[in-house]
């Protein structure tokens, strides 16, 4: 058992490691071969942040651990909004603006109500899979032809800035490059294996190791960013960042491991996990929409209530291991 925990712990500081380093490689690869930085920002950077998710879900799906590759996306998304913008809310209120309240927040709710939808016959098959990542495509598409346009999120103005002011030369940036694609896969399989094994060695679901260790160690480049975006008061930063990260978590992770291996569905899926993602997010336009003489702000108060949702999430998922380990 200790071994494991040691696997899963080595393999998530690893995962977020050679993710960090696979992106930069990636995006100064692209920027030699002359792709557009604006496009760099939205596509090659916004993946970025999810790849721990996608290669996690992607290596537990061929593994043949659907509960593991499903619990992870979900997990993800209800730790990035409940705990990840709980605590940013509680450093300092987050402005909402506008367009987060017009485009994304809305886009997130629709997206996760036809994952709902998906999750209604017990199982996500391979066209269900390849229908998300069709949407996927398409909302990526509509993204990038509103950049081209000129009508961008700042977070890609601010991705394009950083892109320009770290110069890489194209031999180390295809050097880490590869390097970052190689330990991204060996850290998903070191963790997949050691997050399994502790699930068998409890008696628990892989879907619950999943939700709890699985989806916050992936989620850690989510939070490092939203830190890094409250010392610079970057509001536009924080929800768009997070909020992007939903959109692929609930289309990209879910999808792949869909297309690549059918995932049989439990029932609790539905009614907990999802239905919770679902509130957390119908919550966070309620909190930044202004309505009933509200400011357009995710405040301290509101941030505390995430956290404290978050943590009673998985204070009952834990209980759900003790349960198990007694019986």
């Amino acid at each position: 058992m200790l071994m494991a925990l040691g696997t899963v712990i080595a393999g998530l500081i690893l995962l977020v490691w050679s993710a960090d380093k696979f992106v930069e490689g990636a995006a100064a690869t692209a920027r030699h071969l002359g792709m557009p930085t604006l496009l760099i920002g939205m596509v090659i950077i916004g993946f970025g942040t999810s790849a721990p998710e996608l290669a996690v879900s992607a290596m537990a799906a061929a593994d043949g651990n659907p509960g593991l590759a499903l619990g992870n996306g979900y997990g993800s998304n209800i730790t990035n909004i409940a705990l990840i913008v709980g605590l940013t809310a509680v450093i300092a209120p987050i402005a909402v603006h506008s367009q987060v309240i017009r485009k994304e927040l809305p886009l997130l709710v629709v997206l996760t109500l036809i994952a709902g939808a998906q999750l209604l016959n017990g199982e996500l098959s391979r066209l269900d899979g390849w229908v998300l990542l069709a949407v996927f495509a398409a909302v990526m598409g509509w993204s990038i032809y509103q950049g081209m346009k000129g009508k961008a999120d700042p977070l890609a103005g601010e991705i394009d800035t950083e892109i320009v002011a770290h110069p890489m030369p194209l031999k180390t940036a295809v050097i880490w490059l590869i390097i970052g694609l190689i330990l991204l896969v060996v850290s998903s399989r070191l963790l997949v294996w050691g997050a399994v094994f502790i699930a068998q060695s409890l008696g628990v679901s892989d879907l619950v190791i999943g939700l709890t260790i699985v989806a916050v160690g992936t989620s850690l480049p989510e939070l490092a960013s939203a830190l890094a975006a409250v010392k610079k008061n970057e509001h536009d930063l924080i929800l768009g960042n997070i909020l992007g990260s939903g959109i692929f978590n609930t289309l990209a992770v879910v999808g792949l491991a869909a297309a690549i291996q059918p995932l049989s569905v439990g029932p609790e899926v539905l009614y907990r996990d999802w239905t919770l993602m679902l509130a957390l997010t119908v919550g966070l336009f309620l909190m930044g929409s202004g309505l009933a003489g509200r400011r357009k702000q995710i405040s301290r108060v509101d941030g505390t209530i995430l956290v404290l949702v978050y943590v009673a999430y998985t204070g009952y998922l834990l209980s759900t291991v003790v349960t198990a380990g007694t019986t």
